[in-house]
């Protein structure tokens, strides 16, 4: 039998549930300017995986890479979620938040998701 696909599988599935919350304290705690760590590490992560030996820690090394490249991406849609409540604000960064809304507010209450998103690339 060969399992290497169910150590795949499984190590993928707790690297995305690792990866998760990590998002979600990095924005908290230090905004969407923190997206460069996330860009580090997957970039280490990447050139790490090319000189492993192995196919199985090669590949899992790689999809550690890729999933914080995927980080990227929620650490700026985490914003917006803190934005619409859906997730707490950082007390210590409400102004920023205010500030954001502020911006936001010519959007309506219930903005759709692309025209906010436009918005936010600022």
């Amino acid at each position: 039998m060969n399992w290497n696909g169910i150590i795949v599988g499984t190590a993928v599935f707790l690297i995305i549930g690792i990866c998760h919350p990590i998002v979600i304290k990095m924005e908290y705690h230090w905004g969407k300017k923190s997206w460069w760590v996330l860009l580090v590490a997957g970039l280490a992560f990447a050139a790490l995986s090319l000189f492993v030996d192995g196919l199985v820690l090669s590949t899992i090394i790689g999809a550690a890479a890729f999933s914080c490249f995927w980080g990227i991406h929620e650490i700026l849609s985490q914003e917006m979620r803190v934005l619409r409540g859906w997730f707490p604000e950082n007390p210590r960064r409400h102004a920023y938040y205010e500030r954001r809304r502020a911006e936001l507010s010519d959007l309506g209450p219930h903005p759709d998701h692309s025209r906010m998103k436009e918005k936010l690339k600022g």
